[in-house]
C-alpha cells in the first residue's frame, strides 16, 4: 500500500483499541488511540513521503501491521532542519497474533533498504523480545540507558481527582475558544522550536477521535495561552490518552502543568473516560516530565525497550 491515509489510520487505531481492552500492557507507545492520530496528522503533509506501511488481515479483520519512518532531511520554519539518520519501525500486533511481528519484522527490512533499523518492544511483551532477538535485534544501550530517550507508559484510573488550583488572574480555556493560529502558537510556545503549521493542525482537528472542547489551555493575565494539551477520548474502552502536554517557557514552576492535567482529567471524566493515560521519557537522568505525571497519581505500567539492528 503506498500511501498511509485515513482509512489506514483508522483501522490501525481499531486494532489499538482492541490491545488497550484486552492487554493494555502490550501496547506499543507509538501505536495508541491518540498517539497515532497526533503522529500522522500533523506530520503527514510534510514526512509522508518518508513513511511506509502494511497490513495483515485474518479472517478479513486486522492483525497486525508496520510503520516505516524512513530517513528524513526537512527543513523548519526557523531555518534548521528536522532530520533522522536511520529508519524507525511503529508496529502493533493483536494479542492473538503475536507470531506476525516476524514477517512484521522481514517487511522492515525490505523497505529500509541499507540503513539502521530502530523500533522499541515493551518490557511486558516476552514473545516480541524473543523474536526480535531472533531476526538480529539487539538492546539499544545508548537510548535504553539512564540518561537515553526510551518512554514508559502511564495511567491512572479517574477517581479521586483533586481539583485543579490556578495561580491568580490565570483561566481555563479550551480550543474551542480560540482561533487555529492561537492554538497552534500555543503549541510551538511550549516545544520550541517545533515546526507546527496551521494547515497541519487542521488536519488534527479533522483526525478521529480529536474534540475541541477536550482540547484545554490555560491563558495568563495578559491573554498569553500559557499551557495546552490535547486529550483523546476512545469512547468504548472508556480510555483518554494525554499527547501532547507541554507548559510555555516563559510560564514554567508555577504549577500549570499540574492543574492543566487536573483540569484534562475532569474534563476526560464528564465525557465517559474512567482510565488516562499519557507517556513520558522514563530514564532516570530526565526526571521532569515523569515527576510532574506522578505527582497527580500517574505511575508507569510498562516501558520501552529500544532495539537497532546495524546495517551491514
Amino acid at each position: 500500500m503506498e500511501d498511509l491515509g485515513s482509512t489506514e489510520l483508522r483501522l490501525m487505531q481499531g486494532l489499538a483499541q482492541q490491545v488497550i481492552a484486552l492487554r493494555p500492557e502490550l501496547v506499543n507507545g507509538d501505536a495508541t488511540v491518540g498517539e497515532l492520530a497526533w503522529v500522522w496528522a500533523k506530520d503527514v503533509d510534510a514526512l509522508g513521503r518518508f513513511w511506509r506501511h502494511r497490513l495483515w488481515f485474518v479472517d478479513g479483520r486486522l492483525a497486525a501491521w508496520g510503520w516505516a519512518h524512513l530517513p528524513y532531511r526537512v527543513p523548519r520554519s526557523d531555518g534548521t532542519f528536522r532530520e533522522a539518520k536511520t529508519a524507525n519501525l511503529i508496529w502493533q500486533t493483536h494479542p492473538d497474533w503475536p507470531e506476525l511481528l516476524t514477517e512484521i519484522l522481514d517487511w522492515y527490512d525490505d523497505a529500509a533498504g541499507g540503513v539502521d533499523r530502530l523500533l522499541t518492544i515493551q518490557s511486558a511483551d516476552v514473545q516480541a523480545q524473543a523474536i526480535v532477538a531472533a531476526h538480529g535485534y539487539a538492546f539499544d544501550a545508548e537510548a535504553g540507558s539512564d540518561d537515553g530517550s526510551w518512554v514508559q507508559f502511564n495511567g491512572r484510573e479517574l477517581t479521586d481527582v483533586p481539583d485543579p488550583v490556578l495561580p491568580e488572574g490565570f483561566r481555563f480555556l479550551t480550543a474551542a475558544d480560540v482561533s487555529v493560529a492561537d492554538a497552534v502558537k500555543a503549541h510551538r510556545d511550549a516545544w520550541h522550536p517545533a515546526s507546527l503549521a496551521e494547515a497541519a493542525f487542521e488536519r488534527v482537528r479533522r483526525t478521529w477521535p480529536y474534540r475541541a472542547d477536550l482540547h484545554p489551555l490555560i491563558a495568563a493575565p495578559d491573554g498569553t495561552l500559557a499551557a495546552t494539551e490535547i486529550i483523546w477520548l476512545d469512547e468504548p474502552t472508556r480510555t483518554a490518552e494525554f499527547e501532547p502536554v507541554g507548559t510555555h517557557r516563559d510560564f514554567r514552576r508555577r504549577g500549570l502543568g499540574t492543574a492543566l492535567q487536573l483540569y484534562g482529567m475532569h474534563l476526560a471524566r464528564v465525557a465517559g473516560a474512567n482510565r488516562m493515560l499519557v507517556a513520558c521519557l522514563g530514564a532516570p537522568a530526565h526526571p521532569a516530565a515523569r515527576n510532574l505525571y506522578y505527582g497527580v497519581g500517574f505511575r508507569a505500567f510498562t516501558r520501552d525497550l529500544p532495539q537497532i539492528k546495524r546495517a551491514r
